[in-house]
């Protein structure tokens, strides 16, 4: 009864437009108020110990990472040498987009980061050389959700911090799901490439691509940096995320000299802007974690899921039902610190790896951005394209069926997530 008293409040809060952070807070205060016994003081106690954990520090400083490289033309050298290693294929500009957003994504964290670097450069770029605005604007929505799958990624450490999986393991699992996404989406771009006949570009001669990778060569360091970094435990992923910020301030800055000592100021308001409402977020779905504990309710879940004889591949797909409809009305962050505490204790229940478990979830949340009413990377990439929400839900099917089906396969083959940190980590 107070699991559905709990759920209809948060329900019609979120209906009414109010943010989902503000929801969430609203909806544990009054039913402590109104409906237990917790005293005051155990709030404001959560409040401050919710956000107390240093794997947290990571998410301002990927978040800062990814916006110096917005700026710091990092993204453009990433696509010229995708374009001179892939451009003479068929839809040659339109693959250097996926393998763009795959190299970009190993350094950002973020989903709409990756739209709006790459998607900002590329899709002007494509529709001059003749490709039809809805086909880019399809393929650079669908692959600017590889950032949060291809390591480092925010959602993953929000994961771990939610329960308790080391941030490591994450980052490396999603290495192996990471790559074959890429290259599904980049099969699904040159399938239709070819059955329309679009642009192909010259074939680019060995020296070219050598002088586009040494260029790019600054911004593909940060890639050993970071995850060798965490592999050969020189340093922990949130000190990792430190260097990240930091090397991506100096190449921005002081190699490339796009971005000016003068505009520094602005990049670092963004990022404490953006990191100050994550952590908001944060710190209200801790108390609503905390709401449901003390009330029993993951507990009680679990029993109720494991009573009903859910086996293992069943869970999974009721799992998978209910994060996808989660999609549909809210973003990742919430998603994954809300459902995140309900799900986990019976997915332990049932012995499935946790590892495995927060790739499925993450998996989730990159269809989730791609398709309406509130999928993140639709809306950047309409800014990008100027184009509707509804005709960009028409442009990105035929790559949301891919993502779809690629979901399945990493939800019932768990050696796709888990394979590496086994191998790392044995």
């Amino acid at each position: 009864m107070n699991a559905a008293i709990i759920f209809v409040l948060l329900l019609v809060l979120m209906l009414t437009g109010m943010p989902i952070s503000i929801s969430l807070g609203l909806t544990v205060l009054t039913f402590l108020f109104t409906m237990t016994q917790v005293p005051i003081e155990s709030v404001a106690l959560k409040l401050f110990t919710g956000i107390e954990k240093f794997e947290i520090m990571a998410i301002p400083f990927f978040i800062l990472a990814g916006n110096f490289l917005t700026h710091g033309g990092v993204a453009r050298r990433m696509i010229n040498f995708a374009t001179s290693m892939v451009g003479h294929w068929h839809g040659g500009l339109a693959l250097a987009g996926v393998l763009a957003c795959a190299l970009f994504a190993a350094v950002s964290g973020s989903s709409p980061a990756t739209v709006v670097a790459i998607g900002s450069i590329i899709l002007p770029a494509m529709v001059r050389q003749g490709y039809p605005k809805n086909f880019g604007a399809g393929v650079i929505t669908t692959s600017g959700a590889l950032g949060i799958l291809i390591p480092p990624s925010i959602v993953m450490v929000m994961y771990s911090v939610t329960t308790n999986t080391s941030v490591g393991k994450l980052f490396m699992a999603g290495v192996v799901p990471g790559v074959m996404l890429a290259f599904l989406l980049g099969l699904t771009t040159w399938y239709l490439a070819r059955k329309h006949n679009y642009p192909r570009m010259p074939k680019a001669t060995w020296s070219e691509r050598w002088r586009t990778f040494r260029a790019s060569a600054w911004g593909l360091l940060l890639i050993l940096i970071v995850m060798g970094g965490i592999y050969s435990g020189a340093f922990t992923p949130t000190e990792a995320a430190a260097m990240a910020a930091v090397y991506a301030f100096f190449i921005a800055v002081f190699v490339y000299k796009d971005l000016r000592l003068k505009q520094v100021g602005k990049v670092l308001l963004d990022s404490a802007s953006m990191s100050a409402m994550l952590l908001y977020i944060i710190t209200n779905a801790v108390l609503f974690s905390f709401l449901m504990t003390s009330e029993n309710i993951p507990q009680a879940m679990a029993e109720w899921l494991t009573g009903q004889g859910l086996g293992v591949i069943t869970f999974l797909l009721v799992v998978n039902i209910l994060l996808l409809l989660a999609g549909n009305v809210m973003e990742p962050s919430s998603i994954v610190l809300i459902m995140a505490p309900i799900l986990f204790p019976v997915a332990m229940k049932l012995g499935i790896d946790p590892v495995h478990f927060g790739i499925l979830i993450v998996v989730n949340m990159e269809v989730g951005m791609c398709h309406p009413p509130v999928g993140l990377n639709l809306y950047v990439a309409s800014g990008i394209t100027k184009m509707g929400i509804t005709e960009l839900t028409v442009a990105v099917w035929p790559w949301l069926l891919t993502m779809l089906i690629f979901l399945l396969v990493v939800t019932y083959i768990p050696q796709i997530s888990t394979w590496l940190p086994n191998l790392i980590y044995s």
